[in-house]
């Protein structure tokens, strides 16, 4: 067992050191480890590392306590406190009020007994953050998933549905090691697309497609992605995943949404309609398939994502009779609509999603090199894009944003993901701007925040049959928290890394306020700003090695 640990350490240095090498000469290593059966298959399919051995965070403690913080509980109620918060091992035991506003705490009557504290007087608490759409990566992006971990615990993410995290062995494999909290990573609920994994033949028929969701089911699989299939085989997959008690999302891709659009899945049983697709295409107006250009052609993905946005205007309008009746079947039966605006948002200003922030400190080169365009790397699709695709996105996300809204406003469920590691967008920093974009479609704060806990959670938890676990700051759920300084409320882009910019009156200059302080999972508290710093230096790491080799003699 230690020549195999020691080995796979090797692996890893290699990855921060020389990420461009690791298919490689690190292939051969990860070979080896395969050979003595200690790393699944599937994970060099991928190409992703699986995550080092945690060496972060503290904890869990026999009674931590954060004092005189305010709490944003999750649920839509408004924020309160000054409260102490007791955690013991991994759960929440108690919330106790200890004072007012403008007051001092007075200390009679606080929880004693503290083996850690954390002092949080004027600072918010929140539960952890549930993204229901997320990719570990792999090589040529990203070739260790610690960079995406470590991204997303740095910005609140505890847990996440991985639609697909990776192959079917790397996934569960990673799921019990987090579970385990023997690495730095949200909780991770594993959803895959039928027929990953198993060796049964393809999922062609009605039978076969009931044969795989047995057979995931047995291995541990929380749920299925769906993708493009015909409607008696995703009949047979929704409703042979209901009786196993596994959760179904779907991106309804075009190749198949002339078959079946998202009223269509969502009336055999769908749990998530994740992005848009299904949805336009089920209130048409005057078309039943769309009028797509004569020279289109879905293998050419400037085709398949500009065309998509030119839909806005093929549909009934908003609040219509059409309108309203389709989000109220929806509704009424119990879709959630996980839209992932983030995941697309460079397509409507290339330009600012290339420029954000945090790029410069925190994108791989691996990662902007993948982001480029490209006919090749999926999601890399401006071959020449042009003002007017970018146009037609605008008036999409109006339309579609206004659909998000009034789905919300009718009492329907609207969670937050990120879809992140394509089209310019970034592991962690992509999940804050998807809160953003919530608010801009009309949300309140507490509304987006939400979405990004308690609803999330609801959405994982409900097709298991059981109540949440985590997703508010409740007595008796996990000690799945975030920690911020800044108010999030007032302004959500205290969430990002990178925090916000603030003119300060007092010495004439601007400031980086905010950023997570720490997250806390399981009990375990992580310092989100050390976590940053660790994807920092993998960054500066690689930047480092393409130096060297593309120097004389590198």
């Amino acid at each position: 067992m230690y020549g195999l640990q020691a080995l796979m350490s090797t692996v890893r240095g290699w990855a921060r050191r020389a990420p461009s090498i690791l298919m490689g000469a690190a292939a051969a290593a990860v070979l080896a480890c395969l050979a003595l059966g200690s790393i699944a298959p599937g994970a060099v399919a991928q190409g992703a590392v699986p995550g080092p051995d945690r060496d972060e965070g503290d904890g869990p403690f026999d009674r931590l306590i954060i004092r005189g913080a305010i709490v944003v509980d999750g649920t839509g109620a408004p924020p309160r406190g000054p409260v102490d918060i007791v955690i013991e091992g991994n759960r929440i035991t108690s919330i106790v009020g200890v004072g007012v506003p403008g007051v001092p705490i007075d200390p009679a009557g606080r929880p004693g007994g503290a083996t850690r504290e954390i002092q949080a007087e004027g600072q918010y608490v929140l539960p952890g953050f549930v993204d229901l759409h997320l990719h570990t990566g792999g090589s040529p992006k990203n070739p260790e998933a610690e960079y995406a971990y470590k991204l997303w615990m740095a910005h609140g993410i505890t847990a996440g549905r991985g639609v697909e995290f990776g192959p079917v062995d790397f996934s569960l494999s990673e799921q019990a090691r987090s579970a385990r909290n023997e690495i730095t990573a949200p909780r991770m609920f594993v959803y895959q697309r039928p027929g990953q994994g198993w060796d049964g033949g393809s999922i062609d028929t009605p039978e076969r497609a009931r044969e795989w969701v047995r057979w995931a089911a047995a291995r541990g699989i929380d749920g299925i992605k769906l993708v493009a299939y015909r409607p008696e085989i995703m009949e047979a997959l929704i409703s042979e995943a209901k009786v196993h008690g596994m959760g179904t999302t779907a991106h309804l891709a075009q190749t198949g949404v002339a078959q079946m659009n998202a009223l269509d899945a969502a009336r055999l049983g769908l749990g998530t309609v994740t992005h848009f697709y299904g949805l336009f295409e089920a209130i048409y107006d005057d078309h039943d398939v769309q009028p797509w250009p004569t020279d289109m052609n879905y293998a050419n993905e400037q085709h398949r994502f500009g065309q998509v946005a030119r839909q806005w205007n093929l549909i009934h309008p908003p609040g219509s009779d059409e309108w309203n009746a389709l989000l109220e079947e929806l509704r009424d039966l119990g879709t959630v609509l996980d839209p992932t605006m983030t995941a697309y948002l460079a397509s409507r200003d290339v330009m600012r999603a290339r420029t954000a922030d945090w790029h410069e400190r925190y994108t791989l080169p691996s990662m902007w090199d993948f982001y480029e365009p490209s006919r090749e790397n999926h999601g890399s699709y401006y071959y020449d894009w042009t003002s007017a695709d970018e146009i037609a996105w605008k008036d999409f996300y109006r339309v579609w944003m206004t659909m998000l809204d009034d789905y919300k406003d009718m009492g329907g469920r609207v969670t937050v993901s990120s879809d992140a590691g394509f089209i310019y967008n970034l592991y962690g920093f992509s999940t804050i701007e998807e809160m953003e974009l919530l608010q801009e479609a009309g949300f309140h704060p507490l509304e987006v925040l939400r979405g990004a806990t308690l609803h999330g959670a609801q959405t994982l938890f409900e097709p298991k049959g059981r109540e949440i676990e985590f997703g508010v700051v409740r007595e008796g759920l996990l000690a799945d928290l975030v920690i911020v300084e800044e108010n999030p409320i007032d302004n959500l882009k205290v969430l990002y890394g990178t925090g916000h910019v603030r003119l300060s009156d007092e010495t004439g200059r601007t400031d980086r306020v905010g950023g997570i302080r720490y997250t806390i999972k399981d009990g375990i508290v992580y310092d989100a700003r050390e976590l940053l710093e660790d994807v920092a230096r993998m960054v500066e790491q690689q930047k480092r090695q393409r130096a060297a080799t593309s120097s004389p003699g590198g």
